[in-house]
Protein backbone atom coordinates (compact mmCIF):
# COMPACT_ATOMS: atom_id res chain seq x y z
CA UNK A 1 0.00 0.00 0.00
CA UNK A 2 2.87 2.42 0.66
CA UNK A 3 4.10 1.76 -2.65
CA UNK A 4 0.76 2.79 -4.34
CA UNK A 5 0.93 6.12 -2.57
CA UNK A 6 4.16 6.68 -2.88
CA UNK A 7 3.83 6.05 -6.89
CA UNK A 8 0.26 7.93 -7.04
CA UNK A 9 2.16 11.02 -5.15
CA UNK A 10 5.56 10.64 -7.85
CA UNK A 11 3.06 10.48 -10.49
CA UNK A 12 1.51 13.71 -9.50
CA UNK A 13 4.87 15.37 -8.95
CA UNK A 14 5.66 14.51 -12.42
CA UNK A 15 2.62 15.92 -14.11
CA UNK A 16 3.43 18.89 -11.68
CA UNK A 17 6.42 19.31 -13.40
CA UNK A 18 5.48 18.76 -16.77
CA UNK A 19 3.08 21.23 -16.50
CA UNK A 20 5.22 23.91 -14.41
CA UNK A 21 7.56 23.49 -17.40
CA UNK A 22 4.45 24.24 -19.90
CA UNK A 23 3.66 27.15 -19.00
CA UNK A 24 7.27 28.19 -18.33
CA UNK A 25 7.48 28.11 -22.02
CA UNK A 26 4.66 28.97 -23.03
CA UNK A 27 5.45 31.89 -20.88
CA UNK A 28 9.05 32.94 -21.88
CA UNK A 29 7.54 31.95 -25.83
CA UNK A 30 4.88 34.81 -25.39
CA UNK A 31 7.20 37.26 -23.94
CA UNK A 32 9.73 36.77 -27.06
CA UNK A 33 7.40 37.46 -29.33
CA UNK A 34 6.18 40.37 -27.10
CA UNK A 35 10.13 41.96 -27.70
CA UNK A 36 10.45 40.99 -30.94
CA UNK A 37 7.14 42.52 -32.20
CA UNK A 38 7.71 45.76 -30.00
CA UNK A 39 11.04 45.85 -32.16
CA UNK A 40 9.45 45.78 -35.35
CA UNK A 41 7.00 48.61 -34.24
CA UNK A 42 10.28 50.93 -33.44
CA UNK A 43 11.68 49.46 -37.13
CA UNK A 44 8.75 50.64 -38.93
CA UNK A 45 8.53 54.03 -36.87
CA UNK A 46 12.29 54.93 -37.79
CA UNK A 47 11.27 53.94 -41.50
CA UNK A 48 7.65 55.84 -41.20
CA UNK A 49 10.08 59.33 -39.49
CA UNK A 50 13.28 58.43 -42.55
CA UNK A 51 9.71 58.96 -45.11
CA UNK A 52 8.52 62.05 -43.78
CA UNK A 53 11.56 63.83 -43.57
CA UNK A 54 11.98 62.78 -47.20
CA UNK A 55 8.72 63.93 -48.44
CA UNK A 56 8.94 67.18 -46.43
CA UNK A 57 12.44 68.03 -48.55
CA UNK A 58 11.16 67.06 -51.54
CA UNK A 59 8.34 69.15 -50.87
CA UNK A 60 10.48 72.14 -50.09
CA UNK A 61 12.67 71.82 -52.66
CA UNK A 62 9.47 71.52 -54.99
CA UNK A 63 8.44 74.71 -53.31
CA UNK A 64 12.15 76.90 -53.92
CA UNK A 65 11.67 75.48 -57.31
CA UNK A 66 8.32 77.02 -57.40
CA UNK A 67 9.11 80.33 -56.44
CA UNK A 68 12.20 80.82 -58.47
CA UNK A 69 10.26 79.86 -61.36
CA UNK A 70 7.71 82.39 -59.92
CA UNK A 71 10.66 85.03 -60.06
CA UNK A 72 12.03 84.12 -63.64
CA UNK A 73 8.45 84.56 -64.76
CA UNK A 74 7.92 88.40 -63.57
CA UNK A 75 7.76 90.62 -66.59
CA UNK A 76 10.45 92.90 -65.22
CA UNK A 77 12.96 90.03 -65.10
CA UNK A 78 11.81 88.36 -68.61
CA UNK A 79 12.29 92.62 -69.64
CA UNK A 80 16.02 92.67 -68.18
CA UNK A 81 16.71 89.03 -70.04
CA UNK A 82 15.87 90.00 -73.00
CA UNK A 83 17.97 93.14 -73.38
CA UNK A 84 21.40 91.31 -71.02
CA UNK A 85 20.70 88.75 -73.62
CA UNK A 86 19.98 90.64 -76.95
CA UNK A 87 17.08 88.59 -77.96
CA UNK A 88 15.30 90.96 -79.81
CA UNK A 89 11.73 90.03 -78.54
CA UNK A 90 8.91 92.75 -78.21
CA UNK A 91 5.91 92.85 -76.80
CA UNK A 92 2.62 91.32 -79.45
CA UNK A 93 1.14 93.77 -81.20
CA UNK A 94 -2.54 94.03 -80.77
CA UNK A 95 -3.27 92.39 -84.44
CA UNK A 96 -1.50 89.73 -82.90
CA UNK A 97 -3.71 88.74 -79.95
CA UNK A 98 -6.93 87.09 -79.82
CA UNK A 99 -9.46 87.78 -77.21
CA UNK A 100 -11.99 84.51 -76.47
CA UNK A 101 -14.70 84.78 -73.99
CA UNK A 102 -15.73 81.27 -73.70
CA UNK A 103 -13.90 79.05 -71.21
CA UNK A 104 -10.19 77.87 -72.17
CA UNK A 105 -10.15 74.44 -71.10
CA UNK A 106 -13.46 74.32 -72.40
CA UNK A 107 -12.64 75.75 -76.25
CA UNK A 108 -9.26 73.21 -76.59
CA UNK A 109 -11.15 70.08 -75.31
CA UNK A 110 -14.01 70.99 -78.11
CA UNK A 111 -11.67 71.53 -80.68
CA UNK A 112 -9.22 68.74 -79.79
CA UNK A 113 -12.42 66.24 -79.62
CA UNK A 114 -14.86 67.87 -82.55
CA UNK A 115 -15.99 64.30 -83.28
CA UNK A 116 -17.30 63.63 -79.98
CA UNK A 117 -18.52 66.93 -79.91
CA UNK A 118 -21.17 66.87 -82.64
CA UNK A 119 -19.06 69.50 -84.75
CA UNK A 120 -19.14 67.87 -87.64
CA UNK A 121 -20.35 64.41 -89.19
CA UNK A 122 -17.71 61.71 -88.76
CA UNK A 123 -16.51 60.06 -92.12
CA UNK A 124 -15.42 56.16 -91.94
CA UNK A 125 -13.25 55.53 -95.07
CA UNK A 126 -12.86 51.99 -96.07
CA UNK A 127 -10.41 49.66 -98.14
CA UNK A 128 -11.66 46.83 -99.54
CA UNK A 129 -9.25 44.07 -101.46
CA UNK A 130 -10.89 41.09 -103.07
CA UNK A 131 -9.27 37.38 -103.85
CA UNK A 132 -9.47 36.29 -106.80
Amino acid sequence: MRTARKASSQAFVNQFMVYALVAICTSASIGIGTVWMRHQISLAANENKVLEASIADVERRIEETDASISAEQDPAVLNRRNTEWQLGLVPPGETQVRRISEDPVMRLASMHNRRLFGDGPATVSLSVALAR
